[in-house]
């Protein structure tokens, strides 16, 4: 039964479009050396080199600037403590994690598990890995250094399954993010849309001022799928959205009608070469001034700030995706510890320092994400993360379908096919049909 579930989940990883906060870049950038520090982590235990060397493997899909930074910047802090420790930075680039999880699934199947690996939390994390008995449960490693406080109550449950615990969460990320050109919008006297009919009415204004109103990259569908979402969540609400994944509401529900009637409409606003583009390509027509707004998870924070140089609050502006001000679209990375690895206490030492305050204060800022923990040190991120960590500690916590969190990965590669051909197509009546027989697979 055991090879069969991983043989199936090998073959739902390579087909599958989702996708994480990740870049399509294959560039690579030199170690950020200057965030590494070498303050004591605060988890009680003092961790200090520990003199017997072995191998660490760190497989991910961050390779794009932003999220590689941040990346060389949690391992120079775990190799200025554990120096002896070779890190091998197993990072695979392109299609935004989609080769990297078809890369992870082979090694997996094979028996040959890197030391640990990213995965989002939530459904990624719990019905694929977990599911298929490949994880070791990290509740005595919670509790030896004293985590159960330091994150939130919700957090912890995404990357839990059967009263175990399975990950450690390095980051949040929010999905339902507006980014905007702050100069379009200032030069077209438009404020920040709070609700979808006023959305709808400034999609109209940039249009009649002769800008893209929305940038949209959906070369890969997950960005497409990431609209919807929002928009669910808009229509339903925190808790009824919650309700889609356990069945408690039917997707063909009237208000999964209204989403789908504003994604349509929305679609006629947005740029007309987007199946060309990926998430980056379109916000890079919001940072020039070419595209007004873009709905992406806030990595693409990192990728204005890093990659176009640009200023939180000066060149751009963001705001909650209309109709979710309340609300906050998780998306978080994970890191835990593979059944069968050569050396799981070195690994635990790796999670020790990832979860730590002072690792975790190095990735983020570089990244464009927050903190999992509550307890950072708010003096190392600007205006954007400071918002957002407030939002994050006093908001609805949704996960994400795009990313994830909120359903099986079965049927969030259907969705993402039916969202690929509705935007085409543009025919809500199949759509919600679609979206009625793929709900079997939750």
């Amino acid at each position: 039964m055991l090879k069969r579930s991983l043989s199936l989940l090998f073959m739902m990883v390579v087909i599958s479009l989702l996708v994480a906060c990740g870049s399509d870049s294959e560039s690579s950038n030199d170690a950020a050396d200057e965030n590494a520090s070498n303050e004591e982590t605060d988890n009680n235990s003092e961790s200090t080199g520990s003199g017997e060397g072995g191998t660490l493997e760190i497989f991910s899909w961050w390779t794009g600037a932003g999220e590689e930074d941040g990346l060389l910047a949690l391992i120079d802090l775990f190799e200025s403590k554990y120096p002896d420790v070779a890190v091998e930075n197993a990072a695979v680039a392109g299609g935004a994690g989609t080769n990297a999880k078809a890369v992870l699934a082979a090694r997996m199947q094979g028996n040959d598990p890197p030391s640990t690996f990213q995965v989002h939390g939530g459904a990624e994390l719990n019905e694929s890995w977990v599911a298929a008995d490949m994880m070791e449960p990290l509740n005595d490693f919670y509790e030896e250094y004293e985590l159960m406080d330091k994150f939130p109550e919700e957090l912890i449950d995404l990357v839990s399954k059967d009263g175990n615990i399975y990950s450690v969460p390095v980051n949040i990320h929010r999905g339902n993010v507006i980014f905007y050109n702050k100069a379009v919008f200032e030069e077209n006297g438009i404020s920040e849309p709070t609700t979808l009919d006023e959305f709808m009415d400034v999609l109209q204004q940039l249009q009649d001022a002769g800008v893209t109103p929305l940038a949209m990259g959906d070369k890969e569908a997950w960005t497409a799928t990431q609209i919807f979402e929002n928009l669910l969540l808009a229509t339903l609400g925190p808790d009824d959205y919650r309700n889609l994944w356990t069945g408690d509401v039917a997707f063909d529900d009237d208000r999964i009608v209204e989403a789908a009637e504003y994604f349509q409409t929305i679609l006629g606003y947005v740029n007309e070469d987007h199946a060309s583009r990926n998430w980056q390509d379109a916000a890079q027509l919001v940072g020039e001034g070419e595209a007004g707004m873009t709905n992406m998870g806030d990595w693409a924070k990192g990728y204005f700030s890093n990659d176009l140089e640009l200023e939180t609050n000066v060149d751009f502006g963001y705001f909650a995706f209309p109709g979710t001000t309340e609300d906050f679209m998780v998306i978080t990375d994970t890191f835990g510890l593979p059944k069968g690895v050569e050396d799981p206490e070195l690994v635990k030492e790796f999670l020790n320092v990832l979860a730590s305050q002072e690792g975790q204060d190095a990735f983020n800022p570089l990244k464009g994400s927050i903190p999992a923990r509550v307890d950072a040190d708010p003096s190392k991120y600007d205006e954007y993360g400071t918002d957002t960590m407030e939002d994050f500690q006093n908001s609805n916590l949704t996960p994400s379908l795009a990313h994830g969190s909120a359903a099986s990965e079965g049927f969030l590669t259907k969705v993402n096919q039916e969202v690929n051909i509705f935007v085409t197509q543009q025919n809500v009546e199949q759509f919600i049909e679609k979206l009625v027989q793929a709900a079997g697979d939750l």
